[in-house]
């Protein structure tokens, strides 16, 4: 796969490594609206700094990666698809349902492999738990809660720009409920505060949020989002069943154990998603360009994007008016 990169900033550098580190992809051409970080990042890993227009043009080219400006996602999704190039695009596709739907008539109309930048499906981890409760090993999952909490919140000026935690933070969270519980979800109800960063306050988002999720058959998930964790990246999942429970647990820097006359001591959880999900990118990348090559289903797709926005906009419609959202009256 000749496959070129949209967007050079610190998404861009991770998925350029994990690109670079495949046998099967050559990193073919780095876009990004400042040329000079495209060229950084191309003599890195020798490739060449485009436009975006000349990649959309280059028939050599057979995949792009989107990992821009959210803003600009859902226009370089429709001129991947237009130009019959399979695509890759982290997410969200965009801010609104609206323009999120309009690029997958797009994508409808023009149909190429399409992958969505949901990455803790490929985690080791995670997929691990999924395997292990669609095996019944649990018995009937009954609850699932999902903990994500960052190390150090992000500058106001991000969160301005960010759709809020709903959409920017918590949608990884929503794609995994989604993906775990397996049948549709009726109701979201949703509490936040800003309690950490009050500038985040003053750019109208919250900093730390609950949701409760209802599905069809009254299955209960849990989500806890906080913006802060002085100890590391929080990323941990609890499946609970009938026949037992599943734990995915903090990953470490080496997973050691010390035990003394004073207890026992591990390390912290490694620090960002940088290194927590290192795994996980690569064998996104991998699941992207298998699809690809067999011309299958990537193992997320752009529908599973809308789904978790759709989510997101329940979110945030319940807490603001303060009571239970049917997902139905998201459309």
């Amino acid at each position: 796969m000749q496959l070129a990169l949209i967007g050079a900033g610190r998404i861009g550098q991770v998925h350029a490594q994990a690109i670079t580190a495949h046998p099967g992809v050559k990193l073919a051409a780095i876009a990004d609206f400042r040329h000079e970080a495209a060229e950084a990042l191309a003599l890195t890993y020798s490739s060449q700094a485009m436009s975006t227009e000349a990649i959309f043009a280059d028939e050599t080219i057979d995949a792009v990666l989107i990992a821009s400006s959210t803003p600009t996602h859902a226009e370089y999704f429709e001129q991947a698809a237009q130009s019959g190039k399979a695509v890759l695009c982290e997410k969200p596709i965009a801010l609104d349902l609206a323009r999120t739907r309009e690029a997958l008539d797009v994508l409808s109309s023009n149909p190429v492999t399409c992958a969505l930048g949901f990455n803790r499906r490929h985690d080791p981890q995670f997929s691990a738990l999924k395997q292990a409760v669609a095996e019944g090993r649990i018995g009937v999952l009954e609850t699932l809660s999902i903990i994500s909490r960052d190390p150090l919140p992000p500058p106001a000026e991000y969160v301005a720009a960010s759709g809020g935690l709903f959409r920017d933070m918590m949608i990884h969270d929503f794609d995994m409920a989604r993906w775990l519980l397996d049948e549709p979800i009726t109701f979201v109800q949703a509490t936040a505060s800003c309690l950490i960063d009050p500038a985040i306050g003053e750019a109208g988002d919250v900093d730390t949020a609950m949701v409760t999720l209802t599905t069809a058959s009254g299955r209960l998930c849990h989500i806890n989002n906080s913006r802060r964790a002085c100890y590391g990246y929080d990323q941990r999942i609890e499946a609970f069943g009938s026949g037992g429970m599943l734990q995915a647990q903090n990953e470490t820097e080496t997973r050691l154990r010390f035990t003394g006359e004073g207890g026992q001591v591990e390390e912290k959880p490694q620090w960002f998603f940088l290194e927590r999900y290192a795994a996980a990118f690569a064998r996104e990348i991998d699941d992207f360009v298998t699809a690809w090559q067999q011309q299958r289903a990537p193992l997320t797709s752009a529908h599973d994007g809308l789904e978790a926005l759709r989510l997101a906009e329940a979110a945030e419609r319940s807490l603001k008016e303060g009571r239970r959202i049917a997902l139905d009256d998201i459309r």
